[in-house]
C-alpha cells in the first residue's frame, strides 16, 4: 500500500484503488468494519445500546481488540438486548470467560446501562433517539488524522445527559467517538472513499 498524499497521517491508497484512513488501511478487520460499517447511520435502540456498551470496553484498548471480542460479547449480553441485559443480576461468570474483555467495571456497566436504557422508554424516548438529539449542525471536514477531533461541545453535553440519567462508561471522548461510528458526525478524512457514504451529511 501507498500513501496517497505522502502523510502517514492522510489517507492510504489501498491495492484495491480505495483511499481509507491509516487506521482502517492495513488491517483486514479495521478494514472490514471501516468498508461496511463505521460511520453508517444507527437509529434503533437495540444497535445504538450496542455501540454504547463496545464504546466502554474500547476504553484503554484498541478498536480492533473490541472487534475481535464483538461476537463473544454479544452472547454474554444476550446480542445486546438491553431487556435481557437488564435483568442480568450478576457479572460474576463472565470474569472467567477468556473470550470477552474480562474487566468488571466495564462488564458491569453494561448491565447498569441497559438499565438506564429501559428507563428512557418510561420517559418517552429510547437511547437512539437521544444520541441522536446532539447531531451537531455541522460536521468536521479533517483532511489528515491530525484534524480530527477527540471530543466535541455535543459530545460534552452528550456525556454529561447520559450521566444524568444513568450512564457509566459515557465520557465526552468516548462519545464522540460513538457519535463517529453510529454517523452522528462523518469525520471521514476528505479525500477517503467513505466521505459521505452515510447519506446523512455532504461529501465535501
Amino acid at each position: 500500500m501507498s500513501d496517497s498524499l505522502g502523510d502517514s497521517l492522510g489517507p492510504v491508497v489501498g491495492d484495491d484503488g480505495r483511499a481509507r484512513p491509516p487506521w482502517a488501511a492495513r488491517d483486514p478487520l479495521l478494514m472490514h468494519y471501516y468498508d461496511t460499517e463505521w460511520g453508517m447511520p444507527v437509529r434503533d435502540e437495540r444497535g445504538m445500546f450496542e455501540r454504547v456498551c463496545l464504546e466502554g470496553f474500547q476504553v484503554g484498548l484498541s478498536w480492533r481488540l473490541v472487534l475481535q471480542r464483538r461476537e463473544a460479547l454479544r452472547r454474554a449480553f444476550f446480542d445486546f438486548d438491553p431487556d435481557q441485559v437488564a435483568r442480568m443480576d450478576s457479572i460474576e461468570h463472565l470474569l472467567d470467560d477468556a473470550t470477552l474483555i474480562r474487566n468488571r467495571r466495564k462488564l458491569a456497566a453494561a448491565i447498569t446501562n441497559a438499565q438506564a436504557t429501559l428507563a428512557l422508554r418510561e420517559e418517552g424516548t429510547h437511547l437512539g433517539e437521544l444520541v441522536w438529539s446532539f447531531q451537531p449542525e455541522q460536521t468536521p471536514a479533517p483532511r489528515t488524522m491530525e484534524e480530527v477531533p477527540t471530543q466535541s461541545p455535543e459530545s460534552r453535553a452528550l456525556a454529561a445527559e447520559l450521566k444524568r440519567r444513568g450512564f457509566t462508561m459515557v465520557g465526552p471522548v468516548t462519545m464522540y467517538a460513538l457519535m463517529e461510528s453510529v454517523g452522528v458526525i462523518d469525520t471521514n478524512l476528505l479525500a477517503t472513499w467513505r466521505r459521505g457514504a452515510s447519506g446523512i451529511w455532504h461529501a465535501g
